[in-house]
């Protein structure tokens, strides 16, 4: 488009931000952006829509920092608030906005589960613009450490990825919290019908800035696609060789489920590759460690969940694979958006297992792509090789002379102050003094403690609440505590039909009277069982 040729200097952009974009190589304008600025430098509502990795982040981060002079700072009451669905999108947008921001001197602080709440608090005492993950915002909020009375601006990113996870209810409590007054800025790269009423609920007459044409892909053009029909117990062994395709560069590896993303990220470290998996039942500190050795180019695969689908911007990502088909249209778009982002080129490998077919045909005649039928491949086709410029020689295993990577062990795990975190026993009885007696000097660092004296413990026998003795005693003196041995019947003891003896210790009462405690008999078919004999004309048993 023309305006894409203009530089934010055209637009009347603010010259220290033009200058720290300048500084990072950032000079013309995308598509969106040069649709979007005019408009929100003005103050309008709006709704941007454009495909993943055109730039929308200084779309409205331009804007953002434009007007943050226009009110004075105050402790804890932001004047922009920019919601977003996932960690790592909050991450990456405010560090794009530093970028922007670095010689304005305004403050991005970025709010987020998974972190300590008191780092954050301290970070709002001199804060200008908020971006942030719906839970710890209302969070913050309820407990009073956030002022969102005095938001000027507020952004809702990546909406509909927000009304996939279920976050729209939060999002409408936020926006409660803030002014009517504010402008109100929505991107989304669709348009559900549940954002279409959030926007007319909570937008005043918003302009509605779509970057495309209505007959353009909705994918990448510049992102070459391939997919191939792969059977599940051979699926490592092709992505091992995609791996070793010349000119690869970073590579996200997508799963479905986080066991998958683990069990894939595991086989491929032992095979020699420098991998990381990255997904929600990591903690905060693991998952924010494996995005920087990713950055940093100490690992260089990704395997990731949906988590990551969203908010990657890195640089040099060559190479998208979904190990596993998408769920649908969307999720494929977000996923294989990770790469050829701002007119880069880029390359998406698509497995489709024998179970997906059905699912993949959807995805493709919904999208509108030539590869209804994926062709059958594996680890020795020919065409894999070609197709994708992977050396003939290229096995299931990386060369060791290929093994350039430092691998995640080589960056440092950061203590965040995680919350939710499970901890050990030893740590919180040592805290609390809670547990066992004993259990806080058992895990003490100090061995050479002496041990606590053993105690004796005397061991009574009682009967019938006496000492045993005393109850034997008292029966032997009135000739009652013998043990008597008697035939209940005399017939049944002489032919042996099962007459035993009953054996009955006779022991004084608990109030001394000496009685006589009533025999127990065994019964056998309704009768004693010593009063059984042979009936008339059988044999006795």
């Amino acid at each position: 488009m023309a305006g894409s040729a203009k530089t934010f200097r055209d637009f009347g952009v603010a010259e220290p931000i033009c200058a720290a974009l300048e500084a990072e190589g950032i000079i013309t304008a995308f598509p969106i952006q040069a649709l979007t600025l005019p408009v929100a430098l003005d103050g309008h509502d709006l709704i941007g829509q454009a495909r993943t990795g055109t730039g929308k982040t200084l779309a409205f981060g331009i804007p953002i920092l434009e007007h943050l002079g226009e009110s004075p700072r105050e402790t804890a009451a932001p004047r922009a608030l920019v919601v977003v669905p996932t960690r790592e999108l909050a991450i990456q947008v405010a560090d794009d906005l530093r970028v922007a921001a670095s010689r304005t001197g305004a403050s991005i602080v970025t709010l987020y589960g998974g972190r300590a709440y008191e780092p954050q608090i301290a970070a709002l005492a001199t804060v200008d613009v908020v971006v942030g993950t719906p839970g710890r915002l209302l969070d913050l909020a309820r407990q009073g450490q956030l002022k969102l009375g005095k938001v000027r601006q507020l952004v809702l990113d990546e909406a509909d990825k927000m009304l996939d996870l279920g976050f729209l209810p939060d999002v409408e409590r936020i926006l409660q919290l803030t002014p009517a007054t504010r402008q109100t800025m929505l991107f989304s790269a669709t348009m559900p019908g549940e954002v279409v009423t959030l926007a007319r609920r909570h937008l005043s007459r918003p302009m509605h800035i779509r970057a495309e044409h209505h007959d353009e892909p909705a994918h990448v053009p510049s992102t070459e696609q391939h997919v191939f029909r792969a059977h599940q117990m051979d699926k490592i062994e092709v992505l091992a060789r995609i791996l070793q395709a010349e000119g690869r560069g970073l590579t996200i590896v997508f799963c479905r489920t986080k066991r998958s993303a683990d069990q894939v990220s595991t086989t491929l470290a032992a095979k020699g590759f420098a991998a990381a998996a990255i997904h929600g039942d990591l903690g905060q500190s693991q998952r924010e460690r494996a995005m920087r050795a990713f950055r940093s180019g100490k690992v260089d695969v990704l395997v990731a969940t949906e988590v990551a689908a969203r908010g990657l911007d890195v640089e040099d990502v060559t190479h998208v694979i979904n190990y596993e088909c998408p769920e649908d249209e969307k999720a494929y778009l977000h996923r294989i958006g990770r790469t050829g982002r701002a007119g880069r080129e880029g390359v998406a490998v698509t497995f489709v297992d024998w179970n997906d077919l059905h699912r993949w045909k959807t995805i493709n005649d919904t999208l509108h792509l030539n590869f209804e039928e994926p062709t059958e491949t594996y680890s020795t086709s020919e065409h894999l090789y070609t197709v994708l410029n992977i050396p003939a020689g290229a096995t299931g295993v990386l060369p060791r002379g290929q093994r350039a990577r430092a691998g995640l062990e080589a960056e440092t795990l950061e203590d965040i102050g995680e919350t939710g975190k499970t901890r050990s026993r030893s740590a919180t009885d040592q805290r609390t003094g809670s547990g066992r007696p004993g259990d806080r000097d058992r895990h003490d660092s100090d061995d050479t403690r002496e041990p606590a004296p053993r105690r004796e413990r005397s061991r009574r026998r009682t009967r019938g609440g006496r000492p045993a003795d005393a109850a034997d005693s008292g029966a032997a003196a009135d000739g009652s505590g013998t043990a008597t041995t008697s035939p209940a019947d005399g017939g049944a003891a002489a032919d042996g039909g099962g007459g035993a003896a009953v054996t009955a210790r006779a022991t004084d009462s608990a109030d001394g009277s000496g009685a006589r405690r009533r025999p127990r008999r065994r019964s056998r078919g309704g009768r004693a069982g010593g009063s059984q004999s042979a009936a008339p004309g059988q044999p006795a048993e």
